[in-house]
C-alpha cells in the first residue's frame, strides 16, 4: 500500500510543480516582455491554439480510447499499429493546417487588428506538427496507464519553454521580438516534447506496426470530439480578434489594445481560474459516482450529490473572492508590478461564482448523457459574451472582458441548473445558499482590507497580502463553520474510501 501512495504522492508532486512553473512563467513574461508583447502573443497564440485542437483533441481521446481496449485483450500490434494509422493522419492534417495558413497569409493577416501578429502565428505552425506527434504517443500511453511518464513529459516541455525563453529574450527587445521570441520557446518545447514522449514510448515497450486500414474508421470516430472542441475552442480567439479591435474603435491605439488586453488576459484572467481548479480536480470524484446512480435510476442519491457539490463549489469560489477584492490592487502590484491587472483583478472576483457553479454542473450533465446539453448552454452563454465585448468597451473599456466572462457563466450556470431540474427533476435551492455564503463574505472582506490597510504601514507588500489573506480566509471558514454551511462529508466519505479499497486491495494480493 505505501508504493501505491508512494507513486500518487509522486504524480501530484509533478502535476503541481508543471502548474506553479507555468504561473511563474507568465509573471516572469509580464515583467519582461510588457503588456504591449504579451497581448500579441495572447491572440497569436488563441488562432493557433484553434488550429491545435484539430490536431490532439479527438485523435488523442480514441487512441487511448482503443489502446486501453486492446491492451485488455492483450493486442499489441493492433496497438502498434493504431499508433501508426494515427500518426500519419495527424501528420497529415497538421502539415495541411500549416498550408491552409501560409497560403492565405493575407487573409490570416486582416483578422487581426495588429498585423505583426500573424508573424508570430507563422512562428507557432511547426508546433502543430510537432504537437500531432505528441497527441498521438501521449494519447496511447494514457491508454496504457502509463500516467508518471506523462506527467514527466508535462514538466520537462515546461521547463524547456522557460529555459529557452530565458535565453533567447534580450534586453532592449521590441513588443514584436520580444512576442517572437515567446513563440520561438513554445516551438522549440514542442519539438523537444514530441522527441521525449515518442522515446518514452519505446522505453516503455510500445513499438509500430504497418497501418492496417482502420483510416476511416479512426478518422469517423475522432471527427465528432474534434468538432465539438474546436467550436469551443473558438471563443478565446474570437474574444482575442474582436476585443483589441473594438477598443482601437472605442480611440485606443492598436498597441494600447494590445497593452490592455495582455494585462486582461495574461495577468488577471489566470488567477480566476484558482478556484476552478481546485473544484475541477475535486469534482472527478463525482463523476463516477453520478453515473452509476443515474444507470441504477437513484435520482435522490443524484440530488443528494448535486446540493453537496455545489455548496463545496460556493464554499471555494467564496473563500476566495473576498481576498481578490480586497488584496487585488497589491497583488496586480507585487506579482506583476502592473495597478491595472490588480483593479481588474478586484472587478473580477465575483465571476469566479458562477464559474464554479457552471464547472460542477456541467461535470454533472457530463455523468447522466448530457454532454451536448451542456455544450449548447455553453454555447448560448458564449453570444452573450460576444455581444457584450462588441458593445460595452466604448462605455466600460476593458472591463468589458470581465463584464462579457461574467454574463457568460452566469447564463451557462443557469442553464445548466434549469436542465438538471427539467431531465432529473433536481431541486438545487441555490438561492439561498448563495446569499448565505454572499452575507458572510462581506464581513470577510472588511476585515481583511481593514487588516492590510494597517499592515501596509509597517510590512512589506509580500508580508502583507500574505498575512491578511491568512486572515480572511480563516475568517471565512470560521464563519462557515459557525453558521454551518460547509458541508464537505461528501469529499471526505470519497477519501475513506478510497483508503478502504486500496487496504482491501492490499489484503487481497498478501
Amino acid at each position: 500500500m505505501r508504493s501505491i501512495f508512494k507513486n500518487v504522492a509522486i504524480i501530484t508532486i509533478f502535476s503541481v510543480l508543471t502548474r506553479l512553473l507555468g504561473f511563474v512563467f507568465r509573471i516572469f513574461l509580464s515583467r519582461t516582455i510588457g503588456a504591449e508583447a504579451l497581448g500579441m502573443y495572447q491572440v497569436a497564440l488563441s488562432v493557433f491554439m484553434v488550429l491545435l485542437t484539430f490536431v490532439s483533441s479527438g485523435f488523442a481521446l480514441i487512441v487511448s480510447r482503443w489502446t486501453a481496449s486492446y491492451r485488455v485483450k492483450s493486442q499489441k500490434k493492433e496497438i502498434a499499429s493504431l499508433v501508426t494509422t494515427a500518426t500519419i493522419i495527424a501528420l497529415i492534417v497538421s502539415v495541411l493546417l500549416c498550408l491552409i495558413v501560409l497560403l492565405f497569409r493575407n487573409l490570416f493577416a486582416n483578422m487581426f487588428s495588429d498585423k505583426n501578429c500573424i508573424n508570430i502565428l507563422i512562428v507557432l505552425l511547426p508546433s502543430l506538427v510537432f504537437s500531432a506527434i505528441y497527441s498521438v504517443f501521449r494519447g496511447s500511453m494514457w491508454g496504457n496507464d502509463s500516467y508518471f511518464a506523462l506527467c514527466v513529459s508535462e514538466l520537462v516541455e515546461q521547463v524547456v519553454k522557460i529555459a529557452v525563453c530565458v535565453l533567447v529574450l534580450g534586453v532592449g527587445m521590441s513588443a514584436l521580438e520580444s512576442a517572437t521570441a515567446v513563440a520561438w520557446s513554445f516551438t522549440f518545447s514542442c519539438f523537444v516534447a514530441a522527441i521525449f514522449v515518442v522515446l518514452l514510448y519505446f522505453v516503455y515497450g510500445g513499438k509500430l506496426q504497418k497501418p492496417n486500414g482502420i483510416y476511416k474508421q479512426l478518422l469517423k470516430q475522432s471527427a465528432p470530439i474534434t468538432g465539438v472542441r474546436v467550436v469551443g475552442s473558438l471563443v478565446q480567439p474570437i474574444v482575442a480578434l474582436v476585443l483589441p479591435s473594438r477598443l482601437v474603435a472605442t480611440g485606443y491605439t492598436v498597441s494600447q489594445a494590445m497593452s490592455l488586453y495582455g494585462i486582461a488576459l495574461g495577468m488577471t484572467l489566470p488567477l480566476l481560474f484558482l478556484p476552478t481548479t481546485l473544484i475541477g480536480s475535486l469534482s472527478t470524484a463525482l463523476v463516477p459516482d453520478v453515473s452509476r446512480a443515474f444507470a441504477q435510476n437513484k435520482i435522490s442519491h443524484i440530488q443528494k450529490r448535486v446540493e453537496t457539490s455545489l455548496n463545496f463549489s460556493l464554499f471555494v469560489s467564496f473563500l476566495i473572492v473576498p481576498v481578490f477584492v480586497a488584496l487585488g490592487d497589491k497583488i496586480g502590484i507585487f506579482l506583476y508590478n502592473n495597478a491595472l491587472s490588480g483593479a481588474l483583478l478586484q472587478h473580477a472576483a465575483w465571476i469566479m461564482v458562477p464559474m464554479g457553479i457552471t464547472n460542477i454542473s456541467s461535470s454533472i450533465l457530463n455523468s447522466v448523457g448530457l454532454e451536448v446539453k451542456s455544450f449548447v448552454n455553453y454555447v448560448i452563454g458564449g453570444v452573450f459574451m460576444f455581444l457584450v465585448i462588441i458593445f460595452m468597451p466604448q462605455i466600460i473599456g476593458i472591463d468589458a472582458l470581465v463584464v462579457g466572462m461574467g454574463v457568460s457563466a452566469t447564463i451557462s450556470a443557469v442553464l445548466n441548473l434549469f436542465m438538471l431540474r427539467k431531465k432529473l427533476g433536481i431541486e438545487t435551492k441555490i438561492i439561498k445558499k448563495l446569499a448565505i455564503f454572499a452575507l458572510l463574505s462581506l464581513p470577510t472582506l472588511a476585515i481583511t482590507s481593514f487588516v492590510s490597510a494597517l499592515l501596509q504601514y509597517c510590512l512589506p507588500i509580500f508580508a502583507n497580502i500574505v498575512l491578511s489573506a491568512m486572515l480572511g480566509i480563516g475568517v471565512f471558514v470560521l464563519f462557515c463553520l459557525v453558521f454551518g454551511v460547509a458541508d464537505l462529508s461528501f469529499f471526505k466519505a470519497q477519501i475513506k474510501n478510497k483508503l478502504h479499497l486500496e487496504k482491501r486491495k492490499c489484503k487481497n494480493k498478501q
